[in-house]
């Protein structure tokens, strides 16, 4: 299990994914009188004075951890190559549409939350979520290598 490479691009894709479930900010949009605070927990709303105003919950870290669970269970099937290369294909896809989500909301999301001119900043949490999506195409790599090489094994 931990002699193959995979196991350590999936433990990256788990810290990953963890740190950005503990509430790290993505991304913050400012107006002259808001502030719109956007994290794993939910949209936290600021006055000029940093007085919070308002707070939705939007349960986002719902899926992190539900992708660093997914990875988990794929380091842990490791004796069945194919559950662990169709779960590694079902981490990268559900990774792909959260990349794709993410930059979405970089570009929209002062429209979702219902403001004009704003100034948009990233968070960390978002930089560190879009540098965990190259391990999780490593890893499936891996996984389809070793799967290979076990079938032309199996052939023998």
């Amino acid at each position: 299990m931990l002699h193959r490479i995979q196991t350590y691009y999936l433990i990256i894709v788990i810290i990953v994914q963890s740190i950005s479930a503990i509430g790290m900010e993505f991304f913050r949009f400012k107006t002259e009188t808001q502030e719109f605070v956007i994290t794993s927990m939910g949209i936290t709303e600021f006055d000029e004075n940093g007085a919070i105003v308002d707070s939705s919950i939007v349960p986002l870290f719902i899926g992190f951890v539900a992708m660093a669970l997914l990875a988990f269970l794929c380091i842990r099937s490791y004796k069945d190559t194919e559950r662990q290369f169709k779960l590694g294909r079902t981490i990268f896809y559900l990774y792909f549409v959260g990349v794709l989500t993410m930059y979405l909301m970089s570009i929209f999301g002062d429209a979702f939350i219902g403001l004009k001119d704003s100034k948009r900043e990233v968070g960390m949490a978002y930089w560190l979520f879009i540098a965990g999506f190259p391990f999780s195409f490593l890893a499936n790599t891996s996984i389809k290598r070793d799967k290979k090489i076990l079938d032309s094994l199996k052939r023998l």
